[in-house]
């Protein structure tokens, strides 16, 4: 009877220490996550699953608005994984996050015009923007606007599809979760993401 006892309880413990990392991976490295949708055709599609790093932005506390610091701000052209404002009420099992580009950066003037984005003017050349072609809809979409401070303006690659920073406005910083790094399945799909 000892023995049965003894080799339940390591059964027990291997699998809270097994549980235990698993949510000290999630919460502090990365995350899986698979593409719901066809919002980010051509890059990513519907059935995707992609590897985020949490690392790069800081990994943001469970049950807090805090972050801890990260290696660096995110950048123009990255494929982010986040929040929308649209999701920011809702208990937190119910959130919906969402995947896409990177465009304006905060204080930024944004401006989208004849398919194309021009921030503080000038149109953008980065290819991994400019290969898209954008649509001005929406309340944020069909106007010059501004990234507030602590702001992000994302968009999704395949503009006529996609519910964005065009309809829903700009993202905090609080609310973004990592960068998207690398796709892992399916196979014939593996890559890094850009």
């Amino acid at each position: 009877m000892r023995k049965k006892k003894s080799v339940l309880r390591e059964w027990v413990e291997s699998i809270i220490i097994a549980a235990v990392l698993a949510i000290f991976v999630r919460t502090f490295f990365f995350q899986i996550y698979k593409i719901p949708t066809e919002s980010m055709v051509p890059t990513l599609i519907p059935g995707d699953k992609l590897f985020v790093s949490k690392l790069v932005y800081g990994p943001k506390l469970v049950f807090t608005n805090l972050r801890l610091p990260g290696l660096r701000k995110p950048k123009r052209g990255e494929v982010v994984v986040f929040i929308p404002p649209t999701q920011k009420d809702k208990f937190f099992l119910k959130r919906k996050v969402y995947i896409k580009r990177l465009i304006g950066l905060p204080k930024e003037k944004i401006h989208i015009r004849n398919g194309n984005i021009y921030i503080d003017g000038k149109v953008i050349i980065d290819p991994v923007i400019a290969k898209n072609h954008y649509t001005n809809l929406g309340s944020y979409g069909n106007r010059e606007i501004v990234v507030p401070e602590g702001g992000y303006f994302f968009l999704g690659d395949n503009s006529n599809n996609s519910s964005d920073s065009r309809i829903w406005g700009f993202v905090d910083e609080r609310d973004i979760v990592g960068k998207a790094i690398f796709i892992w399945w399916p196979v014939k799909r593996v890559g890094i993401i850009e």
